[in-house]
């Protein structure tokens, strides 16, 4: 349980390996305990890039800060859950002070936090992060040395056999294509890191070019890196989630047949939530709503075939379905990571002419967007309201439902922009909305 100061009670906690194995004692004092407590609405929460548990915990206390005095005479409990995934130190946390984020070292040097992370994300592989922070602080200028920094980034975030990750990388599936390593991984790493350079150069100094400037390719190297490990995340998130979370949700099922779940995800936890659909037992419908924050993943995952490639589909097609009520995608156009580093990211990891394409641009977004950038695309019958109309009316039943929060997801910086910027009350409303929670 929690302390009891917080918000949230009752309150459990769900803890996943890599693999998506959980901590038994405490997934099986949640399933004896949502009985015991007599909880008809359990609001299952996933954080995303975060690697402390601590932190987690205030997210999700003061996400939900604002729903006893909403849903006074509601029976909610509230699971966090808590899975092995990293924050770089110089991204902003939803409750971490903006003043102390802004005083973090920048790029490219590898600060003593984002180390530490990665030893943590990555155990085992203590001198290959430093020799990625040697190079990173030496930033030599010879292109070999940039070659040999990608080799060592690919070696870092590769799977270990023989688990299960390399089967969830995926946000798309051509038929009959197998999915390759990503090409950034596998094509030059120098070039790799110019087109990063050139990306946050236009990123972080929007309209014409003051003056000419060579980016740094080191400052590519250094994004590179972030989303090298970006990539083992979402890996990560499939596997927890569909192996994991959604192992758990149907035991809970069988133990608590009359709770009503409701799973909601930040980033790469909104991933991981959603292929928790996919690991549901066969019947199982205690799914009641799913509402998606910000979300770090294509936004052609749910889609049946692909508006470019009629062959191809989301591999999260049809999932929606799973869910026995709405599936709530919130998104906002003043997510800045989302909505110009994630689709240049996505677009090098699963497309060998990346580089024949322009680094920016409308294009390159329609192709490679991520939902919590613009919202589910390509699923017929995908409702859209703003977060205002969202709150007054009465939410669809059943399918997509794509909710513009750019009201109140907004406030961010360099790099991520708006993407943590949750801490919402209009944001906790709309989850009791979608799992009609009274």
């Amino acid at each position: 349980m929690a302390d009891p100061a917080m918000s949230m009670t009752p309150y459990w906690e769900l803890v996943f390996d890599a693999d998506g194995d959980p901590e038994s004692r405490l997934r099986d004092r949640l399933l004896a305990g949502v009985a015991e407590r007599g909880v008809r609405d359990l609001i299952v929460f996933a954080h995303g890039w975060n690697n402390d548990r601590s932190g987690a915990t205030r997210l999700y206390d003061r996400f939900f800060a604002p729903v006893p005095r909403l849903a006074p005479a509601a029976r909610i409990g509230y699971v966090g859950v808590l899975w092995p995934a990293m924050r770089f130190a110089d991204e902003p946390i939803p409750d971490f002070p903006r003043a102390v984020a802004a005083d973090l070292p920048g790029r490219p040097v590898l600060d003593k936090d984002t180390r530490h992370a990665l030893l943590e994300t990555f155990p085992g592989r203590a001198i290959l992060v430093d020799q990625i922070a040697r190079l990173l602080e030496q930033q030599p200028p010879e292109e070999a040395e940039l070659e040999e920094f990608g080799r060592l980034v690919r070696t870092l975030v590769e799977v270990v056999a023989p688990g299960p990750q390399a089967l969830f990388a995926a946000d798309t599936v051509a038929e009959g294509v197998p999915q390759s390593e990503p090409e950034m991984f596998a094509g030059p790493s120098a070039a790799a890191c110019e087109e990063f350079a050139r990306a946050l150069a236009e990123f972080e100094a929007p309209g014409p070019p003051q003056g000419f400037r060579i980016p740094n390719p080191w400052d590519g190297a250094h994004e590179l890196l972030r989303q090298a490990t970006y990539y083992a995340m979402k890996r990560r998130a499939g596997t927890v989630g569909e192996r994991g979370l959604g192992r758990v949700v149907g035991q809970l099922a069988k133990a608590a047949p009359g709770v009503r779940v409701h799973l909601v995800g930040h980033s790469f936890g909104a991933r991981l939530v959603s292929f928790a659909l996919r690991g549901l037992p066969e019947g199982v419908r205690s799914v009641k709503s799913v509402t998606l924050l910000q979300g770090a993943f294509s936004h052609y995952a749910f889609a049946a075939r692909l508006p470019h490639d009629a062959r191809a589909g989301g591999v999260l097609q049809g999932q929606q379905n799973r869910v026995d009520g709405p599936l709530v995608c919130c998104h906002s156009r003043h997510d800045a990571a989302l909505g110009t580093i994630y689709p240049l990211a996505s677009r090098m990891a699963g497309d060998s002419r990346s580089a024949a394409e322009p680094v920016l641009g409308r294009v390159l977004g329609a192709k490679w967007g991520a939902l919590g950038h613009d919202g589910v695309q390509a699923v017929p019958g995908t409702r859209a309201y703003t977060l205002a109309e969202a709150l007054k009316a009465r939410l669809p039943a059943t399918g997509c439902v794509n909710v513009d929060a750019a009201a109140v997801v907004r406030r961010g910086g360099p790099p991520a922009g708006a993407h943590s910027d949750i801490l919402h009350a209009e944001l906790a409303r709309l989850v009791l909305a979608a799992g009609r929670v009274r």
